[in-house]
């Protein structure tokens, strides 16, 4: 990838940063659409003196994006949304940015989706994906879809969220046995980037990615707490609970973020994953504390504490 040119569409968000950072350390020359590029200039130090380049793009106005992916040799669709948008950005947004890239002369295009995802699914989010998909596979035939399942690094909004709530005297649990595959954001960099590297291999094909570790609701919370030296006590909360919540106006949770946790979030056994990439999987155990340690008490210098007189 070498002198190659990558548009990331939304390469300034949590997960384009990681694929941002991939493709530099290659020597690929990136290219960052989005609707403000200002909010991306920070991926500027990640690479060398030219590497970056930034343009307004957003992925439900066709023009835009054509011009973010001119001149391109591959292209990332990073976009993604939880609200009413959905139809909007996971479908004819994903068909927009494929049409882009195949009428670019795109060499490969990286489509990442969700695990679940399913154009007949109960929850308008996995709806949303799985049609987003099979528009993307129209247009682009030759593209590499990747599912990862739940994404945790330093900025994400599931880990650090519970992390936030453990401090509480009384942590409520929805779906404590619904269970999860987190995987790395830079794991999934370094998919993206091998999926890139040799379209031949990958292209048409679909990945679904996860962690080596698979943990339920209820465990990832509680693990959560420890990690952070907390003592709450844990409310596990009745399906009717919290299918009345979701329904609340206001509610922490919405209704469709209900229905995506009445499934498990898992890698299919039958799914090929990120060792057919090349990539090994970093535990959640391994990487999260580190990020985590802000919501201890004293943070670092609690832990250190801690070190010196365990």
């Amino acid at each position: 990838m070498t002198n190659k040119l990558v548009t990331l569409i939304g390469g300034g968000g949590f997960l384009g940063r990681y694929v941002a950072r991939e493709l530099m350390r290659d020597g690929t020359r990136v290219r960052v659409a989005q609707r403000d590029p200002r909010q991306a200039y920070f991926l500027r130090t990640q690479g060398g003196l030219g590497q970056t380049q930034f343009v307004a793009a957003d992925i439900t106005r066709p023009d835009t994006v054509a011009r973010a992916v001119e001149g391109a040799d591959a292209v990332v669709n990073l976009v993604g949304v939880m609200g009413g948008k959905m139809q909007a950005v996971h479908v004819e947004g994903a068909r927009t940015v494929a049409e882009a890239a195949r009428a670019a002369g795109a060499a490969a295009l990286a489509h990442v989706s969700a695990i679940g995802a399913d154009a007949n699914g109960q929850a308008a989010y996995a709806r949303s994906k799985g049609e987003g998909e099979a528009a993307v596979r129209q247009a682009f035939p030759n593209a590499t879809i990747l599912r990862p399942s739940i994404v945790f690094g330093r900025e994400d909004q599931f880990v650090n969220r519970f992390a936030g709530m453990v401090s509480a005297p009384v942590v409520p649990i929805l779906r404590a046995g619904v269970k999860f595959q987190p995987v790395f954001a830079g794991d999934v960099g370094e998919a993206i980037a091998a999926a890139l590297r040799d379209p031949e291999a990958h292209g048409g094909r679909t990945y679904e990615l996860g962690g080596p570790d698979v943990i339920s609701m209820g465990e990832l919370v509680r693990w959560i707490a420890k990690t952070l030296g907390r003592t709450p006590h844990f409310l596990e909360l009745p399906d009717a609970a919290g299918a009345l919540l979701a329904r609340v106006p206001g509610s922490p949770i919405t209704r469709d973020q209900w229905l995506m946790l009445q499934q498990d979030n898992v890698v299919a056994a039958s799914a090929p994953g990120l060792a057919e990439l090349g990539v090994t999987a970093e535990p959640l155990a391994a990487i999260a504390p580190d990020y985590l340690v802000r919501f201890r008490k004293a943070g670092r210098f609690g832990r250190r504490t801690e070190t010196l007189t365990a």
